[in-house]
This record gives structure tokens, C-alpha cells and sequence, in this order.
């Protein structure tokens, strides 16, 4: 098989109708935060148990397409001896793997970031694919502020982005490509709607340059929110119309799916704008989700760690992921969260 029709034939079974991308990538930094929310430790047991708990969900597959998972998780077991990425592709789940290697502070670009990672990309995606992943996951972030992002963070980021792109596609391995303008501050819905668009053009940009193949990608953006410290709280209809705006301006229509982040929104504000955004008109490309907490969250709760309470975590998620199942067709209803 050719490496065009590989990313062909990965694309397809990760891009489609009803379902979307469970990202369950968190780093050590992260689930150790989310395990403490429910007084768990993180240890390497507990992750491990945590993960295979929640990627035996059954029928996992009937709303999730794809799930990016943490480096470790490649090479754990469930209890029965199963691989993780394996119990992924038993359910008709995609297995895929996050590689950059984290952010830092930007060089004469105060309060910006760059994520880092790309030494040795080529060499580490040939490893993880004969550990089961067939796709990619790389974050840059933007800080909005009155002095952030520079041209620079978006220039510098667009490129790191592109870069890790095109050596994913040489390996035969879909890049999800994830741009994310934070919800962190007090700006304006108006703010990152400027910011979104001026990111996702330099992104564009930067993927035609280094012969992206276009077709070949999913992108991950952020939705057009105000920061969570705004006073002013969008409704679900002005977070898609200005959404939608931004994307027809910067994205082309050769991509083949969009899957949202949800960035510090709640699980019911999550796909409650993802189905406002499926109400519109048809869009070139699919609107989906990839969600880590707004997907996990529930499950996380209804877990507090305890094996007792495993059906009821796989439940929790199985739920979500159904609701923006609907979300996706854009038949959601806030009263689906009470059934």
C-alpha cells in the first residue's frame, strides 16, 4: 500500500458520520491534576486501570472514531493482557498517539509559547506505529492579552506546526494539527475571533508551504469563545456563527473534518455549541469533536477510583460520547442531559 493510500485509508476510518475523537492523551502534569480532583494518586497502576476502563467502554465505537493516547498507554495492558491500542482497534477505534513534547516560553517574546519536539519526530512516529497508532496529535498554543500573541508566536507556532505535519505524512501517519487560541483571560468573544483568524491563516499558510497534503489532515481548533473571566457569556448560537465566519475565512474546504477541543468548557457547553454548529447550513467540511475533559469528566467522577464503580464510569462515558453523537447532527437537547 502506498503512503497516500495509507493516510487515505486511516482518514476514513477516523473521519466519520456521528462520530468524533476521544482524546485521552492527558501528560503526566494533567491526569496527576485530574486524579487529584477525585483523590486518586497518579501512579502508573492507576492510569493504567483508568485507561483500559474507560477504552473497554462498550460500544465505544458507535460515537468515537479515534482516541490519541499518552505515550505510556502504548505500551500498557488491560487486565486480560490486551494491549490498549489493541482493545482501541477491537472496537473499530482508531489508535493514535500525542508527540510534541510540550510548550515552553518563547525567546523575545514575552508571555508567548512554543511547543517543542520535533528532534527525532521521524524516528519516534516509526516506533509508535509498529506499537499500533496510526495517526498524530501536536498542540501550539496562544495566549490572548494585550500584548499576546506576537506575530512572531503565530509565525514561529504555524511553522513548528506545518513541519510536524508534513514528517507525520512522510511516515504514513494523519497529523492532527491543533491550533489553540486559549480561553484563559477576560477578552472579548470579538478578541478571539481576530486572534482565531489570524492563527488558523498562518497555519494554512505555513502547511502549503512544506506541501502538506491537505486531504490528509484533521484539524483540531478551538471555538469562538470569550474568556472564561469575560463578563459576557456567549449563547451556543453566537459561539457557531462566529465560529463558522472565522472558519470559511481561513480553513479550505479540502480538509476533511474539523474536531473541536473543548478547552476549559464544561461538558454541556461543549456540545451544546458543537450542536448549534451542525443546526446551520452545510459546511465543506465535517464538524465534529475531540474532547478530553468534556468527554471524561463525568466518567472521572462517577470512577473516585473505586473498581466498584466501573460500569457506572463506562456509563458516564458512553453517554457523553452519545449526546455529541447527536451534537453531530445537530439534534442535541439540553433535556437529553436529564434521561
Amino acid at each position: 500500500m502506498t503512503i497516500q493510500n495509507e493516510l487515505q485509508t486511516t482518514i476514513n476510518a477516523m473521519v466519520q458520520k456521528g462520530k468524533g475523537i476521544l482524546a485521552a492523551d492527558e501528560s503526566s502534569p494533567t491526569i496527576a491534576k485530574r486524579f487529584k480532583a477525585i483523590d486518586v494518586e497518579s501512579t502508573e497502576e492507576n492510569r493504567r486501570y483508568y485507561r483500559s476502563l474507560i477504552l473497554s467502554t462498550p460500544n465505544l465505537g458507535d460515537f468515537i472514531s479515534g482516541v490519541i493516547l499518552f505515550e505510556e498507554t502504548l505500551t500498557q495492558q488491560n487486565d486480560d493482557g490486551i494491549m490498549l491500542p489493541e482493545l482501541c482497534t477491537q472496537q473499530g477505534i482508531v489508535p493514535g498517539i500525542k508527540v510534541d513534547a510540550g510548550k515552553l516560553a518563547l525567546p523575545n517574546a514575552p508571555g508567548d509559547e512554543i511547543t517543542e519536539g520535533l528532534d527525532g519526530l521521524a524516528l519516534r512516529l516509526e516506533k509508535y506505529k509498529k506499537q499500533g497508532a496510526r495517526f498524530a496529535k501536536w498542540r501550539c498554543v496562544y495566549h490572548i492579552s494585550d500584548t499576546t500573541p506576537s506575530q512572531v508566536a503565530i509565525e514561529a507556532n504555524a511553522e513548528v506546526l506545518a513541519r510536524y505535519a508534513a514528517i507525520c505524512q512522510s511516515q504514513g501517519i494523519v497529523p492532527i494539527v491543533e491550533p489553540e487560541v486559549l480561553i484563559d483571560g477576560n477578552h472579548s468573544l470579538s478578541d478571539c475571533v481576530e486572534v482565531s483568524e489570524a492563527v488558523f491563516h498562518e497555519v494554512f499558510h505555513a502547511l502549503h508551504r512544506h506541501n502538506v497534503v491537505l486531504e490528509h489532515i484533521v484539524l483540531k481548533p478551538n471555538m469562538m469563545v470569550p474568556g472564561k473571566e469575560s463578563a459576557h457569556k456567549a449563547t451556543p448560537e453566537e459561539v457557531a456563527i462566529q465560529t463558522i465566519k472565522v472558519l470559511r475565512r481561513t480553513v479550505p474546504a479540502a480538509v476533511p473534518s474539523i474536531n473541536f477541543l473543548s478547552g476549559g468548557l464544561t461538558p454541556e457547553k461543549a456540545t451544546a455549541y458543537l450542536n448549534a454548529m451542525n443546526q446551520m447550513s452545510q459546511q465543506p467540511w465535517e464538524l465534529t469533536f475531540s474532547y478530553g475533559r468534556a468527554l471524561q469528566e463525568p466518567a472521572l467522577k462517577a470512577w473516585q477510583g473505586n473498581s466498584a464503580n466501573s460500569h457506572n464510569t463506562q456509563a458516564a462515558l458512553f453517554k457523553r460520547a452519545e449526546l455529541n453523537g447527536a451534537a453531530r447532527y445537530g439534534k442535541y437537547s439540553e433535556k437529553m442531559e436529564h434521561e
